[in-house]
């Protein structure tokens, strides 16, 4: 179900349609909301989720594969942390300087090209020689992996109805603590015998599978067809339409004459500027409690006293909870609100912080709480994405969110930082969790003032 975005008059697309331009927006968006859920719009659903368990897959790979990699080239711990720095750039450069493109160029463009810088940077970190060819490799690499978050958050939250939206924009983010179990599992069992290198490659040609996969069968958003109206618009459109099972529109709106622009700036017109910080606010706090656990919940549970596996499954509970979390949040939010489940969600898991910090448990009890903290931690953080979704209209959607994740991405440098500081200088484990307790708090309580009329 390809789609065609090459530019081009509007002239190309058949007459204009009799419904003025804002009309017409808004009988598209009602076709989507009033339709049950059609094979089509399922199955960019699912696209996305394959997606995103792969992300979590690329992303993780470096730090399971960061042992074997030391052992190999004898290098120091510095050079290392060079390396897990490199991703986290690209990522961020990915996020602000990439994905806003999404709304110039379309979303399944963006797709794409994410898609293949993604498997090469993979393929090429495979072959690497020395640590700072490794290095540019994962900078490159994440390039792709922050410029394809925003699209898939889109495009999901586009092509979901309203009673399903929050629920299939968690479903997609819940493929990526899936993707970091399952490359968890395939670590163990083939880096022992056969070094890093195998899953690095073998990693870049799965990403590559999926370059088809949507190339064919993943359409274009409905509503950036509409305002960018690029060639085959129409006939892409309606073509998508009747794969619905809706009616097909007779021609494309007249563009107005203020259309507004894609920039940075447009995410801070009039009242929607006070809900932009918000949410960065909360992106930004979200991620700097996110990334201390992750990085340091194994670690602290083997220094708890676990033995070293089951330290390792400390960091699966986790992430098992993770997507657990999502797909609840998803499902409860649609009868309750979603930013007041991010909320609920925020303060459980600064509760479950403290527990975990200065509780004295045996294995069941850790790896259990482990798994709540999963679910409410990386559940509630999850909730930002459809919140931001909702938040933009769709020709800075993709801005929005990329820029909500770049902004963030200071908060996932800084947590595990002052995470280490903390645990270093003799603080202890209940006075560190209790720290990293308050931002979430603080995360909730932005999500809460956060405000949109679209919002469940």
């Amino acid at each position: 179900m390809a789609s065609d975005t090459h530019s081009a008059p509007s002239a190309m697309n058949s007459g204009p349609s009799s419904l003025p331009f804002d009309q017409y927006v808004q009988k598209l968006r009602t076709l989507v909301d009033d339709n049950p859920m059609s094979k089509i719009q399922l199955l960019v659903v699912a696209i996305c989720f394959v997606l995103n368990m792969l992300d979590g897959m690329d992303v993780v790979l470096m730090s399971y594969a960061a042992p074997v990699l030391a052992e190999d080239w004898a290098i120091p711990a510095a050079a290392l942390g060079a390396v897990f720095s490199s991703a986290l750039v690209g990522m961020t450069l990915g996020c602000l300087a990439i994905a806003p493109y999404a709304d110039v160029i379309g979303r399944r463009r963006m797709i794409l090209l994410a898609i293949f810088v993604i498997a090469t940077g993979m393929l090429v970190s495979g072959v690497c020689q020395s640590i700072w060819q490794l290095a540019a490799a994962r900078v490159y690499t994440g390039l792709g992996v922050g410029a394809i978050l925003a699209s898939m958050a889109a495009m999901t939250s586009e092509y979901a109805n309203d009673k399903q939206r929050n629920l299939c924009v968690a479903i997609v983010q819940a493929g990526y603590p899936i993707g970091a179990v399952l490359t968890g599992f395939a670590s163990a069992a083939i880096m022992p015998e056969h070094g890093w290198r195998p899953m690095f490659i073998w990693a870049g040609v799965i990403t590559g599978a999926m370059f088809p996969i949507v190339y064919f069968l993943m359409p274009e958003s409905l509503e950036f067809l509409a305002k960018k109206q690029p060639r085959n618009g129409l006939k892409n459109l309606n073509k998508t339409l009747v794969c619905m099972g809706a009616e097909q529109m007779d021609g494309l709106p007249e563009k107005p004459a203020d259309m507004q622009k894609t920039s940075v700036k447009a995410l801070f017109d009039g009242p929607r500027g006070f809900s932009t910080l918000m949410l960065w606010c909360g992106v930004f706090l979200g991620f700097f409690t996110l990334y201390f656990v992750i990085s340091w919940i194994p670690k602290i549970a083997v220094d708890a006293g676990l033995p070293l596996e089951k330290g390792i499954f400390a960091g699966t509970a986790y992430n098992l909870g993770s997507f657990a979390g999502s797909i609840f949040l998803g499902w409860i939010s649609a009868r309750y609100g979603l930013q007041k489940m991010i909320c609920l969600f925020f303060f459980i898991a600064a509760v479950m912080l403290m527990v975990f910090g200065s509780v004295s448990m045996n294995v069941f009890f850790i790896l259990l709480c482990a798994f709540v903290i999963g679910i409410t931690l990386n559940g509630g953080f999850n909730g930002f994405w459809p919140t931001a979704a909702r938040l933009y209209p769709t020709e800075i959607r993709a801005t929005g969110v990329g820029w909500a994740v770049g902004a963030g991405r200071a908060g996932a440098v800084a947590g595990p930082l002052v995470g280490g500081y903390l645990l270093q200088s003799g603080a202890g484990l209940s006075v560190t969790f209790a720290v990293f307790a308050v931002p979430l708090v603080l995360a909730g309580i932005a999500a809460l003032n956060i405000r949109s009329s679209d919002f469940a």
